[in-house]
């Protein structure tokens, strides 16, 4: 059985054309990994239960998830439970080159689609199995984002002390995904030199301890306990928030010599230029408690669209605080293509972002809306 396409091979212009994949997945781990690869051209069919997966129907922060993750696949309703669901999974195996799977713990090997009865059915099948965690002690327990990014540290170190906190995106999630794409992306490029498909294993909170890589080498060399983000000492002599005159905030970043020279210019401060205590990052690190009040205040003194100007100016790193809305209108986005014109499942018109990727200057973009609802289910058994 061949999976469905809808460009010829003539038409064939993205990186993985022709890569057919099944996606049994749900949320957010699997779609993002599915729909990674979708961008890039792969025929991704997304496999979801009868009545549809239950992200269409969530409410308040799951409201974005199936529009913004499901975008570039084509989908049908097949359960996996029922005698007709399993054959007709298995058939579809049998001309796919990627499964990917981020069900609980045991899940599809129960229901006969382990990695194993797969790979005995198409031996050329990347496997793509997302969980919680890998192989190890853990890795029977249910995992979500947010536990483990209690679990690995993420959160305390993104709270003030005292405070845990996840972080504002399902970051784990997302690239718990990305690296499955990763992996997917080895797995045929193996295949091209053995002929041999095989299994690509990813998971939360492998992916949030990589994230703590840098700490953990912090802590390692250092002779207390790694402080949160907020408590931090920073590398940086100035890369803080600070208030305006017209009651913004403004981040600003001064992490060079080079920085502080332009800063420096723009403000008409030639006694801080040449200041012998402040001529490196190290001296202005230890002059801290004076100078950061003093920066402060001089920002404090003018209203954000003159500091923006004058940083800009200066070349340093700044930035005003945005909400997500605010991305929708942002110049830079716009003007360089970077959000995909989509229409959600629900009719909504909205423009959301591409994946931040180019190949040769060339963006990758939308194709296919995120399905509307499962497409009949006709086409998935025709030849």
């Amino acid at each position: 059985m061949n999976l469905p396409t809808d460009e010829s091979p003539t038409e064939r212009t993205l990186p993985l054309d022709g890569v057919r994949v099944l996606e049994l997945g749900h949320t957010i781990l699997g779609p993002s990994c599915g729909m990674l690869l979708a961008d890039l051209g792969a025929d991704v069919v997304k496999i979801e239960p009868p009545g549809g997966e239950r992200t269409r129907r969530l409410k308040g922060f799951g409201t974005g998830y199936f529009g913004f993750f499901n975008r570039n696949k084509r989908s049908v309703e097949v359960d996996y439970k029922t005698a007709d669901g399993l054959a007709e999974i298995r058939r579809a195996i049998l001309d796919a080159d990627v499964l990917i799977e981020n069900m609980g713990p045991g899940a599809l090997r129960r229901a006969g689609l382990g990695p194993e009865e797969a790979r005995a059915l198409n031996p050329r099948l990347v496997y793509c199995s997302l969980k919680g965690f890998l192989p190890g002690p853990y890795e029977t327990r249910a995992a979500l984002d947010e536990v483990v990014q209690m679990m690995s540290g993420l959160a305390y170190m993104t709270g003030p002390p005292g405070r845990p906190l996840r972080a504002g995106t399902s970051v784990t999630d997302i690239l718990g995904g990305v690296f499955g794409a990763v992996g997917i992306l080895a797995a045929l490029r193996e295949r091209d030199m053995t002929g041999e498909g095989t299994l690509v294993q990813a998971s939360l909170f492998e992916t949030a301890a990589f994230l703590m890589g840098q700490h953990m080498a912090y802590a390692a060399l250092g002779d207390g306990p790694v402080p949160p983000m907020p408590a931090r000492v920073s590398a940086w002599a100035v890369y803080e928030l600070f208030e305006t005159a017209d009651d913004e905030h403004l981040f600003v970043g001064i992490t060079s010599d080079a920085h502080w020279a332009g800063f420096c210019r723009v403000f008409e401060r030639d006694d801080l230029a040449v200041d012998p205590e402040l001529a490196t990052n190290e001296l202005r690190v230890d002059a801290r408690p004076r100078l950061i009040p003093e920066v402060a205040a001089m920002l404090r003194a003018l209203p954000v669209d003159e500091l923006e100007k004058r940083c800009h100016d200066a070349r340093l790193p700044y930035a005003r605080i945005a909400r997500p809305e605010d991305l929708f209108e942002d110049p830079h986005l716009m003007a360089n293509g970077s959000l995909a014109d989509t229409t959600l499942p629900s009719g909504v018109r909205t423009r959301l972002p591409k994946i931040p990727i180019r190949l040769g200057g060339r963006p990758f973009g939308l194709r296919r809306n995120p399905p509307a609802g499962p497409e009949p289910r006709g086409w998935w058994s025709a030849p």
